[in-house]
């Protein structure tokens, strides 16, 4: 089966899509940028996955994939998915939650070499 973008947004509070748009927008910045939607999440990619989008009711969950181990209050989880990748869950609940700390952690996975 197929999914798309629009099966994680609807049915969602406004602001989930909000986020999501923000979300993407800041991301194209960064170059080529390849949006598989799966059943579960949408998968964010350039040559690898480096981010997932996990959408719930009110609030987006954004997993980022990078080298190191982040650490903060924004970080609600993170899990060690390989001897050098690291898998951090952080909530968006406000589209103002995509600022610039965020958008430096999502560069430099962007920018990670498998």
């Amino acid at each position: 089966m197929e999914y798309s973008e629009l099966d994680h947004l609807n049915d969602k509070d406004p602001v989930v899509p909000a986020i999501y748009g923000r979300l993407i927008k800041e991301l194209q910045t960064f170059g080529p940028l390849k949006i598989e939607p799966k059943k579960t999440s949408i998968h964010l990619a350039n040559r690898f996955g480096f981010a997932g989008v996990y959408t719930r009711k009110d609030y987006i969950n954004l997993e980022v994939h990078l080298n190191y181990k982040l650490s903060g209050k924004r970080v609600s989880k993170v899990e060690q998915a390989s001897t050098n990748r690291f898998h951090h869950t952080i909530k968006l609940s406000s589209v103002k939650d995509v600022d610039k700390e965020l958008l430096t952690w999502l560069r430099e996975a962007y920018e990670l070499k498998k």
